[in-house]
């Protein structure tokens, strides 16, 4: 807002500012909340960043306040969204929520208002990218599973449907595409278990091998400081070779003159690849439920048309499902993700139901 000048009234704001800042008050408000409830289920260094942004949410409500002045009026409640962001983290207080949050923040409307300040707009970017750096250590944390869970539902979802699809259109009877379908549940299930498995158990074993031996620990001691070969574990690790040398001699220095650990680098934990046996158990069973949506209608006694089109109508609600929540938790849109998930599962599916239909007109 326009600094006052000294000496002139200060302007008496419209009915629809007033309006307006009473709006930002109460989101500001309720963000400040969300950020209370979300740190109330954090501990730690986590807790003691959610309550700072809670305290700077404090600061701007100040802001409207002061600009309100006797117009204040009675508090009213937040944007449905951000109660409803507020709810979640009472309860869940999980990366979905971090990530929502995220999203909040990205859509604030100060940088366009002239009755914020500079200061205000920048915040909001900033907290962005705070939450986006919180969301960040739980998106590492699930991100195995989670891609095993997305792809094996995903997968199941749409092989599944393509396959009932494709055998329905050439004009079997509805026990053979049902027992089609529970076959293609188990086979595609079991596969894709199996595949997780040894591909994450691979790709660990795969990193393992770059990571420092730990025995190598014992032996720093006694390395020659003019004939540092503790330099070269350094610069193969992309370090210069000056900073490589007084590395290695700072730390062998360290060692000989106490017992504190060496800086030869860690083994890694690998967190964001995963456990072998928590993929491949994400990924049977979000298969396996995704593969049997498709079969439903067969289950309960459908036949014909009447069941293909519920099958199409309960995996494509799914699919918007699936495709929603990755564009949550990647802090995209996740409209546009939703319906890019539809758009490959119905796509493979027709492909399939027209291949369906001409062998089944060839058949007859």
């Amino acid at each position: 807002m326009p600094a006052d000048v000294p000496g002139e009234p200060h302007p008496q704001p419209s009915r629809s500012q007033i309006r307006r800042w009473r709006r930002y008050l109460a989101d500001e408000r309720a963000e400040a909340a969300v950020y209370r409830d979300l740190a109330g289920r954090r501990e730690g260094e986590e807790r003691e960043i959610l309550l700072a942004l809670a305290e700077a949410e404090a600061r701007h409500e100040q802001h409207w306040i002061a600009l309100l002045g006797d117009e204040v009026g009675p508090p009213r409640r937040g944007a449905l969204r951000t109660r409803a962001l507020g709810w979640l983290a009472r309860r869940f207080g999980s990366v979905f929520v971090l990530a929502l949050a995220q999203r909040a923040e990205a859509r604030s409307p100060y940088e366009a208002d002239a009755d914020a300040t500079a200061a205000m707009a920048a915040d909001e970017r900033i907290h962005g990218e705070v939450v986006r750096g919180l969301a960040a250590r739980g998106r590492a944390r699930i991100s195995g599973s989670f891609r095993a869970a997305v792809f094996g539902a995903n997968d199941g979802l749409v092989s599944n449907l393509a396959l009932v699809m494709g055998i329905g259109a050439t004009g079997v009877a509805p026990s053979i595409i049902l027992a089609t379908g529970i076959a293609g549940l188990f086979a595609g299930a079991l596969s894709m278990a199996a595949g997780e498995y040894v591909s994450v158990r691979s790709q660990r074993e795969l990193l393992a091998a770059s990571d420092p031996d730990p025995r190598t620990q014992r032996v720093l001691p006694d390395l020659d400081v003019d004939a540092n070969e503790l330099a070269l574990v350094y610069r193969a690790r992309g370090m210069d070779p000056v900073e490589a040398d007084a590395r290695a001699r700072k730390t062998i220095a360290t060692l000989r003159s106490s017992d504190a650990s060496g800086e030869v680098p860690v083994a890694a934990t690998h967190e964001e690849v995963g456990s072998a046996t928590g993929a491949a158990l994400s990924s049977f069973c979000f298969f396996a439920t995704g593969a049997l949506l498709p079969v439903l209608p067969y289950l309960v006694g459908l036949e014909g048309m009447l069941a293909v089109v519920v099958a199409a109508a309960i995996v494509g609600v799914a699919l918007l499902v699936t495709g929603g929540v990755v564009g949550v938790l990647s802090g995209g849109p996740p409209h546009w993700r939703a319906l890019r998930q539809l758009a490959i599962g119905f796509g493979a599916a027709a492909v399939t139901y027209a291949l369906g239909l001409a062998f089944g007109a060839t058949v007859v």
